[in-house]
Order: structure tokens, then sequence, then C-alpha cells
């Protein structure tokens, strides 16, 4: 039993500890690479979280973060109980559902329409062409928005005007904001999300289209029983990930295209975060808001995990 002791090899009689360092110093390339990130998730996301306890204070900035006086959940009443949360919260969910529902179905479509299509160069034109307008800042979109949707010399109205209409305040009115709004950022990153569905495509193997076709299936049918089920992972992905930021209703494309008339239907909790915070200088209460809207994003992605695991057989986790 001696000479079999002693012939062990070194890696076995290694500590936890050497056997981790080991590893690291092995992966020393990967890790290296994976620095950066870890860099700035650690000052951006994690070390914010020690200045979020000013949720619980009455911050002043004179006094400092550890100084400021507790006041507890203060903030949190302030809040529920303003005239504003039931208006911030509908505008809220209503647009960010909206972007969600009448969002990802277009995207699914567009990337299935590129990958079924047989003119490869027209696949990568419309490819690009499409993911194009994510690229640009909702302050460009704006001025486009404006060229079409003007009621005085806007391209949308004068047609109206033409057909014996009346011209319509797109931007200005409380009854079609919203759907500017939501039908302007589906047009802007429809492209831009159908990458993830294409490449979800792309990974099915080809040899299942070609036992397909062999056994007679329609293009609809190949769609319906292969192309869909292979993106499904992906779908489910997607659709956890933006429920849980189902609160961030797109703070820099409301904040543009709002103004006060539309206040009503399009202020949502950013905007008004950015109001009380920056312009009144209410950073407790709006670190409190933000708070509750990390903890909303938690419990939804939760929830929507377990009903994607109990009847899609599969989650985030």
């Amino acid at each position: 039993m001696t000479n079999v002791i002693r012939s062990a090899p070194p890696a076995a009689r290694r500590s936890p500890r050497q056997r981790l360092l080991a590893r690291l110093w092995r992966h020393r390339g990967l890790y290296l690479m994976l620095l950066p990130g870890l860099l700035w998730f650690a000052l951006f996301r994690y070390w914010p979280l020690w200045n979020a306890q000013i949720a619980f204070k009455d911050f002043q900035p004179v006094q400092g973060v550890l100084h400021s006086p507790w006041v507890g959940l203060e903030h949190f009443r302030a809040f529920f109980s303003s005239f504003y949360f039931s208006q911030l919260m509908t505008n809220t969910l209503v647009i960010s559902f909206a972007k969600l529902l009448i969002g990802l179905p277009p995207a699914i479509i567009l990337a299935i329409a590129i990958h079924e299509s047989t003119r490869k160069g027209l696949a990568r034109v419309t490819q690009t062409v499409t993911y194009l307008p994510h690229f640009l800042s909702w302050v460009i979109v704006f001025g486009i928005l404006l060229a079409m949707l003007s009621p005085g010399s806007g391209l949308l109205n004068k047609g109206l005007v033409a057909a014996g209409g009346d011209p319509v305040s797109f931007l200005t009115d409380p009854g079609a904001f919203r759907a500017v709004v939501i039908f302007s950022d589906i047009w802007k990153e429809t492209g831009w999300s159908a990458i993830l569905f294409l490449a979800a495509l792309i990974g099915i193997s080809p040899s299942l289209y070609e036992a397909a076709e062999v056994d007679g299936a329609t293009r609809w049918q190949r769609i319906r029983h292969i192309s869909l089920p292979g993106m499904l992972d992906v779908i489910v992905l997607v659709t956890l990930l933006r429920l849980g930021h189902i609160l961030d209703a797109g703070f820099y494309q409301i904040y543009v295209l709002y103004s006060l008339p539309v206040y009503s239907v399009a202020d949502v909790i950013d905007t008004w975060v950015y109001r009380q915070g920056i312009q009144n200088f209410q950073f407790s209460l709006a670190t409190a808001v933000g708070l509750f809207k990390g903890l909303i994003g938690l419990l939804m992605i939760v929830i929507a995990n377990r009903v994607a695991r109990r009847f899609a057989g599969q989650g985030l986790y």
C-alpha cells in the first residue's frame, strides 16, 4: 500500500486551493479577457448598491451617505400614496407589454423570412436595411418622426389633408402618442432583435429540412415543425429577459418624444424619477423608486421562468 500511495500523481495530493490556483493559471488567458467585463460590473453595477441605502435615508449631500438620517420606508410610502403612482404604473406597463407583445412577432417573422429566402443577396440587403435603424439615436428618430407626423408639414398629414381629412398632431395628441411610441420602437429594433432568432435558425441542422422535404413537407410545415421549435429556446430567453425589464418602458425614447400635453399617457417611472431625482434633487425618493423597479423585475423573472419551465419545458435557469 505504501508503494500505491507513493505512485499517486502529484495532482491528486494537492489541496483544493492549489487545484483552483492551477486551473486559474492554466486558463489565465480566458480570465484576463473576462477581467474588463467583471470590473465594469463591479464598478457600475455592484458598487452603486452601497449607495442604494439612501432610499431609506433623508439624504443630504453635505452630510454624505453614511451620516444622513434614517427615515425607513418613508420614501416608498410617499411614492405608493402619491397621485402619480397609478398613472405611472399604468403607462409603464401598457407601453412595455405592448412593445413586447406587438414587437416580438415581427422580429420572429423577419428572421424566418430571411432564413427561408432563396435569394441570399436580397436576404443580406434586407437584414442590413432592417437592423440599421437600431444604430440611430432617438434624437435622429425624433427628427424623422417630426418630418413624417408634423401637423403642418408632415408627410402623413399632407396625405390625410389631400384625402379630405383633418391633420392629426400625433406627437401631442394623447390618443395617438402611445401608438407612435410603440411602433417607432418596433421599427427601430425589429431588425436588431431578428439577429438573435436568425442565429437560432442557422444553428438548426440542415438535415432536418432535407428529411422533411424528402417526406413531402411543404415550406409552411417545415417552418411550423422545425423552425419554430428550433427557435423556442431563444424565444423563451428573450421573453424572460424582457420581462425582467418590464418597468423599463424606454426612458430615452419617451424623454425625447413626449411633451407636457401627453404626460397623462406617456409619463413613465423613469421619466418621473428623472424629474424628481435630477431636476428636483429628491435623490432618496428616486433611489427608492429604482429599488422598487429592481424588485419587481426580479419577481417577474422568477415567475416567468417558472411558468416557462412548466409549460415550455425550459427556462432561463
